[in-house]
């Protein structure tokens, strides 16, 4: 059923029916590819809406929560072998899924969501979302061996580099690091941190492209505002945008 745009625009939690009627109006925002018109009316399940040509979220049922993952807990829907799992932290009806990973003994934040673009657009690497990791290694690896986590280092799976790494604080016979890093396969950080010759000790996710929460603790879930999805999908727009649509799909 189609509405006024500035009124699903509001509805949606994003911005006042003003500002709406203000981006329509300085030709700002876009139905399934036009610019949209004062008096255009849409429907936010079955059309896509861009905002200086990033997709905002409009469908009234999705739903993405922030999880903060602690150790043991699996990145799946279920277990067939019983472990507790990210889905089950949160008090919901609505079938969720994770958007993407963490191994079980790595902590931190993960989304878990019923947006199908959503997910796509948080784990496809061509999208540019960046994650942010402290990684705790055994030893004192100088600048250098640091510095090779960024130009690269051979994996058995092929090649592997951070976007961006740093030594934070050398305590003892370890040393933290921060990691960023654009793609996520398999234990990947912790086998280039091997390859380097410091084991990871201790790894969190602190980051999901713009978005932090320094005051979720371990265990705590929320549920992310209209807003913070938006800039999800803002950071993760691209120059060759596929045209995907607005509502729920299972990736």
């Amino acid at each position: 059923m189609s509405e006024r745009l500035q009124k699903v625009i509001s509805h949606a939690g994003l911005m006042s029916r003003r500002a709406a009627e203000e981006l329509i109006a300085e030709g700002r925002i876009t139905i399934d590819g036009r610019v949209a018109v004062l008096g255009d009316r849409v429907d936010p399940t079955a059309q896509q809406v861009l905002v200086d040509g990033s997709p905002i979220p409009l469908a009234p049922d999705l739903h993405t929560y922030l999880v903060n993952k602690p150790l043991g807990v699996i990145c799946t829907a279920d277990d067939p072998q019983g472990r507790p799992t990210v889905v089950e932290m949160i008090d919901s009806d609505t079938r969720l899924w994770p958007v993407g990973r963490l191994d079980a003994d790595s902590e931190g934040l993960i989304l878990v969501s019923n947006d199908g673009e959503l997910t796509n657009r948080v784990t496809h690497p061509r999208f540019g979302i960046a994650k942010t990791y402290t990684v705790v290694v055994e030893g004192l690896p100088s600048k250098a061996s640091v510095r090779k986590l960024v130009e690269g280092v051979a994996l058995d799976d092929g090649p592997a580099a951070a976007t961006a790494a740093r030594i934070l604080d050398r305590s003892g016979d370890v040393t933290m690091i921060e990691l960023v890093m654009n793609e996520g396969r398999n234990r990947e950080i912790r086998r280039m941190c091997d390859a380097i010759g410091h084991p990871v000790q201790r790894l969190v996710r602190t980051a999901i492209g713009p978005l932090r929460d320094r005051t979720l603790a371990p265990g705590q879930v929320r549920q992310l505002d209209p807003t913070e999805v938006a800039d999800l999908y803002r950071a993760a727009t691209t120059s060759d945008e596929p045209g995907l649509g607005s509502g729920p799909a299972e990736p």
